[in-house]
């Protein structure tokens, strides 16, 4: 069989510059954002803004046909990866998620994200016509559950269910009947409903201590106000506090959450209560908006993609940032239990900046190969 070539002759007015300049601009903000959180990353997050962009930049001139070739190769990094950091990492606040490489650390479920959605955009396009046969199922749970299993017991169970819901979307983009869905609805449903309600018992088997405090700090926050309720409480407030048009970039109020200590790590996972309170709400509005616009292209890109693989590449790479941003989000605003997941190219952190960028990448390749509509 004759593999495709690794590069192909594009043209220049199919690339999607539109998508790029998005990104770009999330990622200066990001930049601005963390620098005023925590101005000794800074430079740090600037590092990893021009390694992804370089990064994006090559890989959206690599043919994902070629590279979807080397599929099992591309799942057996992402498990090696995972673990590799059971094995290798170093524990931070009783969990391993993290390898130090010296000048930096690497967070292996981060990348393993992205690689999954290639291992499963080619996967699910060699079943398409057997995607709703249950031997086709049941290898698609085995191959899904692998990585998740060891992205739990790390454990890391924001990133489990990201990981969980983007891969659930795979599915349901590559084919999966509604009878199938509605079928597991009305199992998966109830069963959440019991798990919920033995988790928040007393001496349950499932959650870790810390993991079941945050549901019950969100269930009952006045009771664990000082407790596991803090954080978020203030991030509630501080987002507030920003009003219509916020405290200004790098103000130096005592009063404010990242100068009081009102939260730990503001850089991270609860950037959008720095975003909420020195832009205020129209800087909200506009990170939203921006993320949001990201999305949008994903999906139109995927939807005129050649190929259902390149369809799913696009979607998997939206879904991912659609929820990590919805979740990063809800809880910064109290919405959602306190659980940390970044908000894509805002948050600090370099594997998972990277790694969104080398997914803009290969949508980015997706759209310099999409059907011609006359």
């Amino acid at each position: 069989m004759r593999l495709p070539r690794l590069t192909k002759p594009y043209k220049l007015r199919d690339y999607k510059f539109s998508l790029v300049l998005l990104v770009f601009a999330l990622s200066v903000i990001g930049v601005m954002v963390v620098g005023s959180a925590k101005a000794s990353v800074q430079n740090k997050q600037i590092f990893g803004v021009c390694v992804g962009f370089i990064l994006m930049m090559i890989i959206s001139l690599i043919d994902y046909i070629w590279i979807l070739n080397f599929y099992w190769i591309i799942y057996a990094a992402a498990i090696l990866s995972l673990l590799s950091v059971l094995v290798f990492g170093h524990t931070a606040n009783g969990a391993k998620r993290w390898i130090d490489l010296g000048f930096t650390t690497f967070q292996p479920s981060e990348l393993a994200k992205i690689l999954l959605i290639l291992f499963f955009a080619r996967f699910l396009m060699d079943h398409k016509d057997d995607i709703n046969d249950a031997v086709t199922l049941i290898k698609y749970a085995v191959l899904a559950g692998i990585p998740l299993a060891l992205i739990l017991v790390e454990p890391n169970l924001s990133t489990t269910i990201c990981t969980a819901l983007v891969i659930c979307l795979l599915i349901y983009v590559g084919g999966l009947s509604y009878k199938f869905i509605g079928t597991v609805l009305l199992i998966l449903v109830p069963v959440a409903i019991i798990f919920l309600s033995i988790a928040v018992q007393p001496n349950q088997p499932f959650l870790k201590d810390y993991q079941q405090k945050r549901i019950l700090a969100f269930l009952e926050p006045e009771k664990y106000a000082s407790d596991e309720a803090y954080q978020q409480n203030n991030s509630e407030m501080a987002i507030g506090s920003g009003q219509l048009t916020g405290k200004g970039l790098n103000n130096n109020t005592t009063t404010s959450v990242k100068n009081g200590n009102y939260i730990s790590e503001p850089q991270t996972d609860f950037i959008f209560a720095i975003i909420g309170e020195e832009l205020g709400f129209v800087g909200c509005c506009i990170i939203i908006a921006l993320l949001l616009l990201v999305v949008i292209q994903c999906i139109l890109i995927g939807m005129r993609s050649r190929d259902l693989a390149g369809k799913i590449i696009c979607s998997g790479v939206g879904g991912l940032i659609g929820f990590q941003s919805f979740i990063n989000i809800s809880v910064a605003t109290n919405m959602l239990p306190n659980t940390g997941v970044p908000l894509p190219f805002i948050s600090y952190g370099l594997t998972s900046l990277v790694s969104l960028y080398i997914g803009i990448g290969f949508v980015l390749n997706v759209g310099l190969q999409q059907k011609k509509y006359q």
